[in-house]
């Protein structure tokens, strides 16, 4: 049973529009909404043209956390609309044509070079000179605060632009219908097991420690023997496997929100 791809953050948006930044070149209207993924793609629509391209996972940054104007989706890579596809922005030089029967000019020998004329130097009094390294000293003081607030602007400390750290994703051969037994049968037992009780008629969360595959699986029902697998974290409890529920929804919204047990 194929596994399907684990939803990039972008999903969680659902129908929200959102403005990539930097702005893909030559696509006209900056604003897009989400349509689907794959492993490698993410499907956008441009909400005034309904044109409908497809954005490579791994130029994909973080989400803006504030949403006014509107939300920012970071982009790790300039990206430029050609051909009905994204592909990266080229910068081209552009040579300037050449007059009518111009003709290479061929370089003019240099004169020998003369003895300089010593010219005297009347040196500037104490107060000129404190008065100039004053002026100085404020000149790279001035040039040194813009060079620091333009790198933390595009670093994403005051910019809403921050970049993406991607997740690791496994094949597993598990769909949310396989129970306790299920899972053992098909990874094998597993290293410890743990079950976090929740208040009655509340989702109860098992969990199976797999450390050769670096896993936790998760498996999720009312009662133990109800659980089913809804998906699984790697070593440091980041999702690295979701499924999808029979009324298409995706597991990998749970697994984040997942607290540590």
């Amino acid at each position: 049973m194929a596994v399907p791809p684990i939803p990039p953050p972008l999903a969680q948006l659902g129908n929200r529009p959102f403005s990539f930044y930097p702005a893909i070149l030559n696509a006209g209207h900056n604003e897009w909404i989400y349509r689907s993924a794959t492993w490698s793609e993410v499907l956008v629509r441009n909400t005034k043209t309904n044109e409908e391209v497809s954005v490579a996972r791994r130029y994909l940054g973080e989400i803006s956390r504030v949403d006014a104007p509107v939300m920012i989706v970071g982009l790790l890579a300039e990206l430029e609309y050609r051909a009905g596809a994204v592909w990266p922005a080229e910068r081209r030089v552009i040579e300037m044509p050449r007059a009518v029967n111009d003709a290479p000019r061929p370089r003019l020998a240099r004169p020998k070079a003369e003895r300089a004329v010593v010219v005297g130097i009347r040196l500037e009094s104490d107060s000129n000179s404190r008065v100039g390294k004053l002026v100085l000293g404020g000149v790279a003081l001035g040039v040194a605060g813009c060079v620091l607030a333009i790198s933390l602007f595009r670093g994403g400390v005051i910019a809403t632009r921050a970049f993406y750290a991607p997740v690791n994703q496994v094949d597993l051969p598990l769909d949310p219908y396989d129970d306790h037994a299920a899972v053992v049968r098909k990874l094998g037992a597993p290293a410890a097991e743990r079950w976090r009780p929740m208040p009655p008629y509340a989702d109860q969360y098992e969990l199976l420690e797999y450390p050769q595959r670096g896993l936790y699986v998760i498996l999720m029902g009312r009662e133990r023997a109800d659980a089913r697998y809804i998906g699984a974290l790697d070593w440091n409890w980041h999702p690295a496997h979701a499924v999808n529920f029979p009324d298409n929804g995706s597991s990998y919204g749970l697994l984040r929100r997942l607290p540590k047990f």
